[in-house]
């Protein structure tokens, strides 16, 4: 059974990581200590910069994409759209939630599962953010 598991988590050929085989991450990327990721979760900072702090949560099925190549597709722009994500220290994301373009998520903020940031630029500590489009409720977990 070791075997066969192996040979299917070498034949999807995704970049290695330390966290788990079964999450894609590349680029210039960096995880905080104590930050986990849950499987099929996406991690991608080629030619950006993703910052992930320290004692976060981040659930499966989970993609943070600093690549926008909608405007390159549609033939406004030659090239790929790429901004850079920083999620600072204990923010948990819910599963099957996208962030990506300019995001700058505060320490203590909790993103709902499903929930859809793109370029909403800075979000304040301890905030509840859910839904798409996103609703953002400033302080919601400050003590």
């Amino acid at each position: 059974m070791k075997e066969f598991k192996k040979k299917v988590i070498d034949s999807l050929e995704l970049p290695t990581n330390d966290i788990h085989p079964l999450i894609y991450m590349s680029g210039n990327y960096t995880v905080g200590e104590k930050t986990t990721i849950g499987l099929f979760s996406e991690i991608n900072a080629n030619k950006s910069k993703i910052v992930i702090g320290k004692e976060c949560d981040i659930a499966s099925f989970v993609s943070i994409n600093c690549a926008d190549s909608h405007k390159l597709t549609l033939g406004l722009s030659d090239e790929i759209d790429r901004k850079e994500i920083i999620i600072e220290d204990n923010v948990f994301i819910g599963s099957h939630s996208f962030i990506g373009g300019y995001v700058k998520i505060g320490h203590h903020c909790v993103i709902g599962a499903g929930t859809i940031l793109i370029d909403v630029g800075e979000i304040p500590p301890y905030s509840l953010i859910t839904g798409n489009p996103a609703t953002i409720k400033e302080g919601y977990y400050e003590v």
